[in-house]
């Protein structure tokens, strides 16, 4: 079909609506239709240069306001998010093809960091030692980093934004947040919303677009820092190619999540778990749960029960009450679906094939159901890539060192659950996993707002987490400073170092 009569989705920039000069746009599609909603302008960059001058003009008031001014409009922010949820979900589900209340939930997870923010005030304090030498006092602040660039992906388009430009902001930073293209409304937004709560112009702004604005925003000079989350050679790129030019970087990558699943465990509560985490959000998102680990002799019974599950729900367009959606694009929908193909030729079985299911929806719309393989070889392309999809795969092993070990090879460490009522096995298994969140008899171990989020090895490039008081150390720096006020009665020279007398 044609683009050309659909409304084009404009940036943000200094408080306003700001077209730029790029003649650009890429298409934003509804996944549950099929067809192009509507485009989005690609910005050049000069377009994107243009909006970190307005953040850099912006910087010194806003890092000049008072704390307890940036908590208010946090404040507020965090009332009107919540009272107009709905809206905001409306527009995931157009352009992502969540089902709504998944994407509710998303909102209310970003909604943590969001009241984490308005807390600014205590996390902002630094420290003090009185006369640590005579006369002397030490103390330390934490001041804004300056100019922060956040590169978000497209299966959250609310939450992971709002993981990061509130306590960005809150600190006293200015914000340029390139969403991603593929659905790039709820960025702007929240983004107007943020001005209908007072924030001031240029301190957050949206710039639209593809690999030529990440390159101008890990590039330009005036960027001080780097907050991404996306697929692992992405974030390998935006770390090697930030850090490069000098600039703080935290790159989240990719997963392939682990749920090791002990014989003494509750199988109905792993086979509930194995559905939810493996197949909601249509299986786009990092955390998901990819692979089984079924120490034997579980995993037929296992399987059974996730069959039976997987029966039960219902795929469509996500706002006709259904438990799950379409996949982003087409092109996406057709590289999960081939791993299919990929299994069978690696000598795995399909228990579910997700391929031309029944849906309550347009035929049109890009859909793919959940999928379960059983079997499936740990060298197939099946197991080691991050499929990005509903499909679940099982893998059999006989003990659970076998299972550990099997974890901890893997080259992702993002997220991991173990399943047990054994509360010696738990314990040992969190000490011993080489991954940067687990879950004891919990298959989806995202942190609450107040902890951090971010996995090891290639799930994550640089050392600092996303929200958390990981955050407040990425987006302030500290500065410590060494005082000495004279007494009146003070006299005389002294060239030595001072001394605890």
């Amino acid at each position: 079909m044609t683009i050309t009569t659909t409304r084009t989705v404009q940036h943000w920039v200094g408080g306003a609506s700001f077209a730029g000069t790029s003649t650009r746009t890429a298409p934003v599609y509804n996944p549950a239709l099929g067809v192009v909603a509507r485009e989005v302008s690609l910005a050049t960059k000069a377009d994107l240069d243009e909006a970190v001058a307005v953040a850099k003009a912006a910087l010194p008031a806003w890092a000049a306001t008072p704390v307890g001014k940036r908590q208010q409009i946090m404040f507020a922010f965090r009332e009107r998010l919540n009272a107009r949820k709905e809206e905001l979900a409306a527009i995931l589900t157009a352009e992502h093809g969540k089902v709504t209340s998944d994407a509710l939930g998303e909102i209310a997870r970003g909604l943590e960091v969001v009241e984490l923010a308005t807390s600014i005030p205590s996390l902002l304090k630094g420290e003090y030692s009185e006369q640590v030498s005579t006369g002397v006092d030490v103390y330390s602040i934490k001041q804004p980093v300056g100019v922060v660039g956040i590169i978000s992906p497209f299966n959250f388009p609310a939450m992971v934004p709002l993981w990061f430009f509130p306590l960005a902001i809150a600190a006293g930073n200015t914000v340029v947040l390139k969403p991603s293209e593929k659905d790039p409304s709820a960025a702007i937004w929240m983004a107007e919303l943020l001005t209908e709560c007072g924030l001031p112009d240029g301190v957050l702004n949206v710039v639209n677009g593809d690999k030529e604005s990440v390159d101008a925003l890990l590039d330009n000079p005036d960027v001080a820092a780097i907050s991404f989350v996306g697929s692992t050679p992405i974030a390998k790129y935006i770390y090697e190619r930030g850090t490069a030019n000098g600039k703080r970087v935290q790159a989240l990558g990719g997963a392939k999540n682990h749920m090791l699943v002990l014989p003494d465990a509750d199988l109905d509560l792993v086979a509930d778990s194995a559905v939810n985490a493996g197949f909601g959000s249509a299986g786009e998102r990092c955390m998901a749960i990819s692979v089984v680990v079924a120490v034997e002799p579980v995993a037929d019974e296992l399987i059974a029960k996730i069959t039976e599950r997987v029966g039960t729900l219902k795929v469509g367009d996500g706002t006709r009450n259904c438990d799950m959606g379409p996949l982003i694009t087409k092109e996406h929908r057709d590289k999960v679906a081939g791993y299919l193909d990929t299994a069978t030729a690696d000598g795995a079985e399909i228990v579910v094939d997700g391929r031309g299911i029944e849906i309550d929806g347009d035929e049109n719309g890009f859909w793919l159901g959940p999928t379960l393989i059983d079997k499936v070889p740990t060298d197939s392309a099946v197991y080691t890539d991050e499929i990005f999809g509903p499909v679940l795969s099982v893998v059999r092993v006989q003990s659970y060192e076998e299972g550990l070990a099997l974890i901890n090879g893997s080259r992702y460490g993002n997220g991991t659950a173990i399943f047990t009522n054994d509360g010696g096995a738990a314990r040992r298994f969190q000490t011993e996993v080489t991954v940067g969140m687990v879950g004891i008899n919990v298959p989806i171990p995202v942190p609450v707002g107040y902890f951090s989020f971010g996995g090891w090895k290639d799930s994550l490039f640089g050392d600092t987490k996303a929200y958390g008081s990981q955050a407040i150390h990425f987006f302030t720096r500290e500065k410590a400073i060494t005082s000495r006020w004279l007494d009146p009665s003070h006299g005389g020279l002294n060239l030595g170092f001072p001394q605890n007398g």
